[in-house]
Formats: structure tokens, sequence, C-alpha cells
């Protein structure tokens, strides 16, 4: 079976590291190359005939990063926090014309993600929730990627309206925390999930590199593919 070529872009941060030495553990993957802030990626991934780009970098080049990987004929593994409603639209279109695939995920830890499906199945039957999420003062978006991702799913539940508040806690020496806090009467039930370092995150990475040809267009949600 023929390898992925996969090039990490974002390579120079901590996650990209991380996401590196994954991928260079894999035998069914080569680390074609890896590129960050002023690499020219679109040449890269021409030169070196990568099949997916893995993306963690930064909330403000997202977009441009996306526009030059799906343009190139690579599919997309997106990490990157900060990514809007509008930015979605952008990345299916793009998607769509070049005919390649994307997946974003606000978070590609299993737990987190097996965190987000109970919370949606707890709101079905508990009134009132709050969320809090705690995160290195280095993380730029508040509230998370995931907060924001397990209030949406937790509305289809409790419905379109629901208040669900969000708490942002930065503060060192965290790496990724949420607290899902539902409240009844005469109860409550908390749902957490904690990232103790990045090393949680790459199953999930790995999984959705070796999942991305068979996925059609924009998925957003790695609960889409476990």
């Amino acid at each position: 079976m023929a390898k992925i070529r996969v090039i990490v872009n974002g390579a120079k941060g901590k996650m990209g590291q991380e996401v590196v030495k994954a991928v260079q553990r894999e035998s069914d993957l080569i680390l074609a190359a890896q590129t960050d802030l002023g690499d020219n990626l679109a040449e890269a991934i021409k030169k070196n005939k990568a099949e997916v780009v893995v993306d963690f970098t930064q909330p403000d080049c997202v977009i441009d990063n996306l526009h030059a990987i799906l343009e190139s004929g690579a599919h997309a593994v997106v990490g990157t926090t900060g990514i809007t409603k509008d930015d979605l639209l952008i990345i299916e279109k793009l998607c769509e014309k070049n005919k390649v695939n994307c997946l974003v995920a606000p978070n590609f830890a299993i737990g987190a993600v097996l965190m987000m499906q109970f919370a949606k199945e707890a709101a079905k039957h508990l009134p009132k929730a709050e969320i809090i999420e705690m995160h290195n003062p280095q993380k730029k978006d508040q509230p998370s990627g995931t907060s924001l991702k397990t209030a949406e799913m937790m509305r289809e539940s409790m419905g379109e309206n629901a208040d669900i508040p969000i708490h942002s806690v930065r503060l060192p020496g965290l790496v990724a925390h949420q607290e899902v806090i539902l409240g009844g009467v005469g109860q409550t039930l908390t749902i957490r999930h904690d990232s103790l370092s990045r090393e949680s995150f790459m199953p999930g990475v790995v999984l959705a590199i070796r999942k991305i040809k068979k996925i059609k267009g924009l998925v957003y949600g790695l609960e889409n593919i476990l």
C-alpha cells in the first residue's frame, strides 16, 4: 500500500512539532516536508508531491494557507483555532471548486470529542448548562473552538436559543481543559476532559490523515470520522 505523503505546516510551533513526531512514528505516513511562516506553501506541496497538509498555525493566516493547500490539489487537516462560520463557508467552496477534502477539528483529542458527545446527550435531560474552558495563556482565541463547538452541539438537544454561558480561563501550567456543568432540580452533572500534554491530540490527527481521502468536501468536527 502506498504511503501518504504529508506536509506539516506550522512545524516550528508546539503543536506542529508534535505532529512532525507523530507522522514520523507511523509506518504508513511519510513526512514529505515541514513548512512554517514565510515558506511558499503551494510550492512545497508541488515540489514534495504532498497529498495531505496538516495545518496548526494562526487564525490570521489559516484561510490564506487553505487557499494555497486546496488550490494546489492537496487535502487539508486543520487544527488551527479561531475558524469562524464565515471561514467554514469559504473552505467549503474551496473544497467544491478544487474537488479536495478538508477536515477542521476544534479538538483532536478523542476524549474531548467524547466529552462533547456526552454533553449533547446530557443536554436532552437537564435544562441548564454552563461551560468552563481552561487553556495556557498562549492560546489567542477565547472562547475556545472546543467550547463553541460543544455549545453548538448541546443546542441541538436544548433548542437553538438555549443560553449556555462560556467562561474562559488562561493560566500558566494549563494545556487544554473543559468542564460542562449541567443543572436540574436538586442535582448537577459535571462532564470534564483534561489534555495533560499535546500528545493527547496526536491519535486524532493521525486518524484524520488516514481518513481524509475518504470524506467528501468539508467536514467540521473529528466526531464525524470516528
